[in-house]
């Protein structure tokens, strides 16, 4: 146990705390909810920067890393579909992929391949914890006379993430055909 790995945890345990305050929705409990959501979402950076800098990979943190970023995505998506923040389809498209890719890599991970993740799909993942926290904020800002809507800005930026996802998608099917063919 070290502390990329104990950050990996802090994850998966902020996400009932997230699913708590998040399933009443009001301005306030929207804004705990977006920071519970961002410190969540950093904590991944953190624990990879740290596991990297102090030589301190392990199996587990490779197994539980992409485990909790998932669950925190997926926790999000399927509250902004419950709260009509998201339409389920698109939902469906992402929750797919992630879960398409996560097959792909145990499957090479289980004959000694692995496949990491490239620029596009640190990309996707960075555009899309952007646009969630948009929708989970969800209402209009006003800046003087002018009113900014977070839904919308949100929306547009999680359609990105979704191009983002199907792109980096097809990336990981052709390493991952590469990889099994020489394997």
């Amino acid at each position: 146990m070290n502390l990329p790995n104990i950050l990996t945890i802090l994850r998966i345990l902020l996400i009932p705390f997230f699913i708590i305050v998040f399933a009443v929705p009001s301005v306030s409990r929207s804004n705990w909810a977006a920071i519970i959501f961002i410190l969540a979402s950093l904590t991944d950076w953190i624990d990879g920067y740290l596991a990297r800098k102090f030589g301190q990979v392990t199996l587990s943190g490779k197994l539980l890393d992409p485990v909790a970023d998932k669950l925190l995505v997926l926790s999000a998506l399927i509250m902004l579909v419950e709260l009509h923040r998201v339409p389920s389809w698109l939902a469906i498209v992402i929750i797919g992929r992630d879960t398409a890719i996560t097959g792909l890599r145990a499957i090479a991970s289980s004959t000694g391949v692995v496949i990491a993740a490239k620029e596009i799909g640190k990309m996707k993942t960075i555009v899309q914890i952007i646009a969630l926290v948009f929708l989970i904020l969800d209402y209009p800002v006003f800046f003087g006379s002018r009113v900014i809507n977070l839904h919308t800005i949100g929306t547009v930026i999680l359609w990105y993430s979704a191009i983002l996802a199907i792109i980096s998608a097809g990336d990981y099917i052709i390493r991952f055909w590469i990889s099994v063919k020489r394997a």
